[in-house]
């Protein structure tokens, strides 16, 4: 695999940069390595930092109008000829105005397609529904061949973006808008797709989370460590499919409690790939999922779209507090439950 040296920004500068200026420097980088790769746009280069390829590659860059569907055809034919086309528009169109293309003309023949897929979620907030993506990752996961990434910050955005070029097949990468917070120090925590990272080990509740959630959950776990002597394991399954089923049936085992939070809807997201692992397993566990509820989200800032639908640290704590709360009967002997 090629490694990306000499990149152009320094961990340093995470915190000033959004996970899609990180994305498209990166790209940059990327691109003096890999002459096959190609950039598509629909109009929002600027807004999905995809233009930073364009700029210093404007050969290899096609801005193809307000046209997403167009757009994703148009990547479909480049990766038949043997181009590795990087797709960025925002999330909702990518997966539902766009969807069929996505799924007939990338998915279903297997093209060396990757889209990164910005404003997901309700990072977006003030844009209100028709900017918010609370339904892509559901959309995704079920589309065959497709591989689905959401980074927890810009370090983990770069981390996949370098993966997917050596990763075969259709990559979708969710990530926000652009305010959300570093997490990671660096870029050499061991990232790999398919496979959970363990932000912090525990025995008493598995937080499994994905994207924003990650931060918040790390943060939770040390105030409920300090305040109510609990050990809280936390997941980043920045991997939604395919998904480290060793991880969560070794949380189950271990913890016998799991909540998952996620900024999308609470149908289809990380909580029902979770679900399905579990109930497969045939194991027995205290389970919930937590994210937008089936509805709509509410328009506003997304600190305060967090903090509503108990995505922030304050909300993980409450949460976390209540599932520990719960009563429910506890068989050693539960190997033989399948």
């Amino acid at each position: 695999m090629a490694e990306v040296t000499g990149t152009t920004w320094t961990v340093y500068d995470a915190n000033t940069l959004t996970q899609a200026e990180i994305y498209g420097k990166v790209l940059c980088d990327l691109g003096k390595i890999y002459p096959k790769i190609v950039g598509l746009s629909a109009d929002l280069a600027k807004s999905t930092k995809i233009g930073l390829f364009g700029d210093k590659f404007p050969e290899r860059f096609f801005n193809v109008g307000i046209a997403e569907q167009n757009m994703f055809g148009i990547a479909a034919g480049l990766a038949k000829s043997g181009l590795i086309p990087f797709v960025s528009t925002m999330a909702v169109f990518t997966t539902m105005r766009s969807a069929e293309q996505v799924r007939t003309d990338i998915c279903y023949q297997k093209l060396n397609v990757k889209i990164i897929a910005t404003h997901a979620g309700t990072s977006f907030g003030a844009a209100g529904t028709t900017h918010h993506c609370t339904e892509d990752i559901a959309i995704t996961r079920s589309f065959a061949n497709m591989t689905v990434i959401v980074p927890a910050d810009g370090i983990e955005t770069a981390n996949a973006v370098k993966a997917c070029v050596e990763h075969p097949g259709p990559v979708y990468i969710r990530i926000g808008r652009g305010f959300e917070p570093p997490f990671y120090k660096d870029e050499n925590y061991g990232f790999k797709i398919g496979k959970a990272y363990e932000v912090c080990p525990g025995t008493d509740i598995t937080l499994i989370c994905c994207g924003i959630t990650v931060l918040q959950a790390a943060e939770a776990a040390k105030i409920l460590q300090r305040e109510d002597g609990l050990s809280v394991r936390v997941l980043n399954m920045h991997t939604i499919k395919p998904i480290d089923e060793d991880a969560i049936l070794k949380a189950v085992k271990e913890t016998r409690r799991i909540i998952t939070f996620e900024d999308h809807n609470i149908h289809g997201g990380l909580g029902s790939a979770v679900a399905d692992v579990i109930a497969a397993s045939g194991k027995g566990c205290a389970f919930e999922k937590v994210g937008i509820p089936d509805c709509f989200a509410e328009v506003g800032y997304p600190e305060d779209l967090y903090s509503y639908y108990k995505l922030d640290t304050n909300g993980i704590v409450e949460k976390v507090r209540q599932v520990m709360g719960k009563e429910f009967e506890e068989d050693e002997s539960w190997e033989d439950e399948v």
